[in-house]
Formats: structure tokens, sequence, C-alpha cells
């Protein structure tokens, strides 16, 4: 363990040397108590990280990672955007190996150049790392589309957050033989629930790593920025080890050189890119609305809302449920098959048009439904439209993410501070969050009528109309 007095200068040289995955120390292979012998140590090759070590660890441990990635095998990190980007195929369990790793790497970094102050312990270590790696444990299918856009549908009211219940339900139905502080299940939901983290008093810098909600900067996003960068092919030039090797503990929270706020600011546009051009792209969406609409009418046969309440029976569901309504023969799941048909033809909701909200109605901007649309239509029904209601920021709604994070001058200071709006780079943007809304039609035939009622809602709602997609260009390659 290095002494106190010299993480300065070490951290500073460390920094400055531009340190990569290959240079740097690997976390895993050492303890509080001396150096681990590889030999002991199982080793996974990320096509992100490069090579992963796992501690060894009780096998109660062991037993939790195995089961409860059983299910993370079977949920896509990117849900169906793999129908858009054929390479978005990697999964929920290859990003928490990845921020198992980055946590554990975060806290050797603290441990080398802050650990006697910070008093991070082996148990310490533990429980974070199994935080990251049970941080998706009770995620549905599809990513976010399960929770954000179906149970709404069909679910009154709001439901729990599944994790906790799971990792319950995981120990409990296996006998693992685990203490459940070791579980740490705060860590888990900190991102979602402010007020949980805000409540420990000691060691709350903990809290922040796998899941921050004070300021959004986590081994989370360093990781899935990462990886779905890759999967989808396109190019990131975010580099998260100068964070994860630069950070430093004051006040009990993380904080991060002056001179990084760029790069704090590329994780944030990074994200924001990755919304737009995958997440939220118009194809991606149009395939969610139809998974959707396909869900919701088989879901009075199949009842897959209940299985929200229940950890035994949402330990079930997996991507795997559009295959299960696919090969059915029932009757009552006909017109979801024909949904999932249309979808395997490429047959999709046609995309009509979008509008981006202006910045001087973000305030007051209500969700636009399929309702609004049709009541400017001619001769259209509700169940025509589709409508997907886009929102991209930088984590922080309208606000500047950067006012929320605490820097430091240099390695020597003993005060943080907050960057304020006027301070940094004017050519940052100077808005940070898009609204937009795009419409779809439910068949092809229909385009030119929703397209034209889209339009004249604009016109009631704002003055102008939206001009991105001009129908008779689209029926012309339609024809060809």
């Amino acid at each position: 363990m290095v002494p106190v007095e010299g993480w300065d200068s070490m951290r500073r040289d460390l920094a400055g040397s531009g340190a990569t995955q290959e240079s740097a120390p690997a976390p895993a292979l050492r303890s509080t108590g001396g150096t681990l012998d590889r030999r002991y140590l199982k080793q996974l090759y990320d096509n992100v990280h490069g090579t992963i070590y796992l501690d060894p660890t009780p096998s109660s441990f062991r037993g939790l990672h195995c089961i409860s990635n059983c299910r993370l095998r079977d949920l896509k990190q990117l849900g169906i955007a793999c129908m858009v980007y054929p390479g978005a195929v990697h999964t929920r369990f290859e990003h928490s190996l990845g921020v198992y790793w980055l946590a554990g790497q975060s806290l050797q970094y603290l441990q080398t150049y802050q650990g006697a102050e910070l008093d991070i312990d082996h148990f310490d270590v533990q429980t974070v790392k199994l935080a990251g790696l049970l941080h998706d444990i009770g995620h549905g299918p599809f990513s976010h589309m399960f929770e954000h856009k179906f149970l709404p549908r069909v679910i009154t009211g709001s439901h729990e957050q599944m994790s906790g219940k799971l990792v319950d339900y995981i120990v409990d139905q296996h006998h693992i033989d685990i203490d459940s502080e070791c579980l740490k299940q705060d860590m888990i939901i900190a991102s979602s629930n402010v007020s949980v983290a805000n409540s420990m008093k000691e060691k709350r810098f903990l809290y922040d790593i796998v899941a921050n909600g004070r300021n959004g900067i986590d081994v989370d996003k360093f990781d899935y920025i990462a990886r779905d960068c890759r999967a989808c092919g396109l190019g990131c030039n975010f580099q998260f080890r100068r964070l994860l090797q630069s950070m430093r503990i004051m006040d009990d929270e993380i904080c991060y050189p002056a001179k990084e706020y760029l790069t704090v600011h590329k994780l944030f546009s990074t994200r924001a890119d990755l919304h737009r051009t995958v997440y939220t792209h118009a194809k991606v969406m149009a395939i969610e609305l139809m998974v959707v609409d396909a869900l919701v009418k088989a879901n009075d046969h199949l009842e897959i809302s209940s299985y929200v309440t229940d950890p035994a029976e949402y330990w079930k569901l997996g991507d795997n449920i559009l295959k299960i309504i696919e090969t059915s023969p029932d009757p009552e799941l006909k017109e979801s098959r024909e949904l999932i048909l249309r979808i395997r033809r490429r047959d999709l909701y046609q995309f009509c048009n979008e509008y981006a909200v202006p910045k001087n109605k973000l305030d007051l901007f209500e969700d636009i439904t399929a309702q609004d649309i049709k009541a400017s239509g001619v001769q259209l029904r509700e169940e025509d439209v589709a409508v997907s209601n886009v929102k991209i920021d930088l984590t922080c709604g309208r606000n500047n993410p950067l006012e929320r994070i605490s820097f430091f001058k240099d390695y020597e200071s003993k005060e943080k501070f907050y960057i304020s709006d006027d301070r940094i780079s004017h050519l940052l943007p100077a808005s940070y969050q898009d609204r937009i809304v795009r419409v779809y039609a439910k068949k092809p035939e229909l385009v030119e009528a929703v397209s034209e009622a889209f339009e004249n809602f604009q016109l009631r709602m704002y003055g102008i109309k939206a001009q991105v997609k001009n129908v008779k260009v689209w029926r012309f390659y339609m024809k060809r």
C-alpha cells in the first residue's frame, strides 16, 4: 500500500503518462493482504476490456454469480436494436461482467492513492463488485422497452424495482449462504432512488461507483457506452480510463480534476449520440412499437404483466418471448403472431415524419398521442397511427450536467468546486435536451394520410410544419 503522503505524486505520474489497459496495474491481482497468485484466478477475455480476472471468492458469491447470470445471458443489452444494427447482439451478462471489472479497478485506484484515509477494506471491495455484477439482474426483456413502454399500457399505477426482490429470491430458492449485508441492494438501485444513497452515513462514495444518482458518472455508463459503440460499429473517443485513474474522494464524494471537464462532457455527449443514432433510431423505434403492440395483444392470454409481481415468474421472462408467441398455435395469439411475422418480413410501421419541439415550448410539452394526430386527420382511426415521443438529454434534463459534478484544481488542493455554465467552452451546446415526436403509419397505404394529419397537428400547435421526410419521394422509392 502506498503511503498517503506519496499518493499525490504517484497519481500525477500515472495520469500524465496516459497509462492504458496494458500498462496499468491489474487490479484483480492484488488485495489488501498481499499479492494473489494468478494460478488461482479465473480469467475471461472480454472484447472491450481485454482479460478480466475474477477474484477468488467464497462459494456463496460464486453461486450467486452463476445463478443470477444465467438469466442475464438471455437478455440482449440493446433489445431489438440488433434488427437494425446486426452486431448489437451482446447480452447483459457481458455488460455486467464489464461493470464488475471496472468497479474493482476503480476501488483499486482509490486504495492505491487514498487507501489509508478512505479505509476501504476487503468487504467493501467485494460488496461493490457484487453490486456491479447484479445491477441489471432485475431488467425485463428488450432493454428498457418492457418497463417503460409495455407495462404502462397494461398495468395501472407504478410497479416496484425487481432487482432487490429477484436477488432475495435467488438467495432463498437456491439456499445460498450469504450475509444480507454483502448484497447492499441500495448500491444497485442508487441511480433510481437517490434518497436511499443519500441516507448512507458511512463511505457514501461507495454507493456512487456502480450507479451514481448524484451526478450520473459511474462505471455502468463507462462500460455500456464503450460496449454499445463497439457492437454497433460506431467510433467512441470517450476515454473513461482518464476519469477512472484521476478521480479523488473529497468530503465523501467522487471528484475529478478540473482539466478533465471536457472528458466528462464527452461522456454525456457520447451517451446522447448513442441515444440519437442507436437507441432511438427511427427504424428501431418502429420495431419497438410493433413489439409492444404484439405483447399488449398477447397479454390477456399469456398474462405477461402478472410476472412482474412474482420473482419466481419474472425470472422466466426473456427475449425469447417473441419466439414463444410466434410458434404458438393458440388462436388467441393470432394478432400478435401476425405482427411478429410482419417484423420478420420487414413489413414495418412506416415512418411518416418527425418534429423537434421548439426550445421555448419544452417546459409545457406533453407527450403526443395517436388520438392527437387522428383528430387532425380525415377518416383516420386511432389504431392506424403510432407515435414515439423521444427524449434525449445529457442525463440532467434541460440542465448542464457539469454543474452537478465536483471538481478540484490539482492534487494538492483541499477544496472542491462546481464549474458554472458561463465558465466552460462556448463550443459546447447551449441546450441540453431534445424532445422529438415521430409519427408512424401502421399500414403502408396510410402514410400520406397520416403525414398530412401530422402536419396539420403541427400547424395547429406551433404554427409551422415539420419538413423531414417527403412523402412523394418515399412513394417513388417504394415503387422501384
